[in-house]
């Protein structure tokens, strides 16, 4: 089975129970398929921890825990460089995008900084 990439954005969306939180959550519970770049762990627990508590924030990264959890490393981060330059996308966007790519994984956003790329499931953020 196909493994899945949900970046920052959806996780937040999922936690929030948002608009588009259906559309991410056939990938965040498939935790057997689900690869967790660890640079989105950061960006959930910060944006968690700044907007809601920190008990709240360990919350949500415990969620994440339950997939694949993948460390930046040397390959990722030339790959990210790479990626960053061709799609003109942001440092963490360009670690998501080439940890997905790793992995041969679908990677689910609503960043539109992703709208477009290659193995990309995007939908807009209502």
């Amino acid at each position: 089975m196909k493994k899945n990439v949900v970046d920052s954005s959806g996780w937040l969306e999922y936690f929030a129970d948002a608009a588009n939180a259906s559309f991410f959550a056939p990938a965040i519970e498939n935790t057997k398929n689900l690869i967790v770049p660890s640079i989105s762990i950061l960006e959930v627990f910060k944006h968690v921890l700044r907007h809601c508590s920190e008990k709240q924030a360990f919350e949500s990264i415990e969620c994440m825990l339950q997939g694949n959890v993948v460390d930046l490393n040397l390959e990722i981060s030339l790959n990210a460089a790479k990626l960053g330059v061709q799609h003109k996308i942001p440092l963490a966007d360009s670690i998501i995008l080439a940890t997905g790519l790793a992995y041969e994984a679908t990677i689910w956003s609503q960043d539109a900084d992703f709208k477009g790329l290659p193995y990309v499931k995007y939908i807009l953020k209502k």
